[in-house]
């Protein structure tokens, strides 16, 4: 269980912290939820506290396991292949598992393949949202305002 005030992850939807839990009635069904505010929105989230295993809600990576995944960032490449809607899918499912270190192979990719032609709205979407939950944890992790985590991302993409 998490308490007020953890920073996790909420896979599709980005990083945050627990600012509350709060027992509520929806659809005459009354359950405990966590109050999250994600870091790079003003968006709150109510998440019912029993399926956060089911959701795959974990803790905000430790700095080692963040590095882990930025130097994904330059390791290996995408496969070929596969075509586009194999992509998306398997895609969607590495952004699913709320896995820091799968979301650095959807961006190293998708950012190998925006190289070398001009991605489609659905690369492109893909590709906008793995940053953004990555930056999301980028700004709980390090302590950064959203600029300062955009700016660290793409030094990083790109040094």
């Amino acid at each position: 269980m998490f308490q007020v005030g953890d920073k996790i992850v909420y896979p599709m939807h980005g990083a945050g912290v627990i600012e509350d839990i709060e027992e509520r009635e929806i659809l005459g069904e009354t359950q405990q939820y966590y109050v999250l505010n994600l870091s790079h929105s003003t968006m709150q989230v109510m998440v019912p506290m029993e399926k956060t295993s089911i959701i795959g809600i974990r803790e905000v990576v430790d700095p080692d396991t963040l590095e882990k995944a930025l130097l994904i960032l330059h390791d290996g490449e995408p496969d070929d292949s596969v075509n586009r809607h194999q992509r998306y899918h398997l895609n969607m499912k590495k952004m699913k598992t709320g896995d820091i270190c799968e979301s650095a192979q959807v961006i190293r990719d998708l950012m190998f393949l925006n190289k070398n032609k001009k991605l489609g709205t659905e690369d492109k979407f893909m590709l906008d949202n793995a940053r953004r939950i990555f930056i999301s944890e980028l700004i709980l992790v390090k302590g950064f305002e959203e600029e300062q985590a955009i700016e660290f991302l793409d030094n990083a993409i790109n040094g």
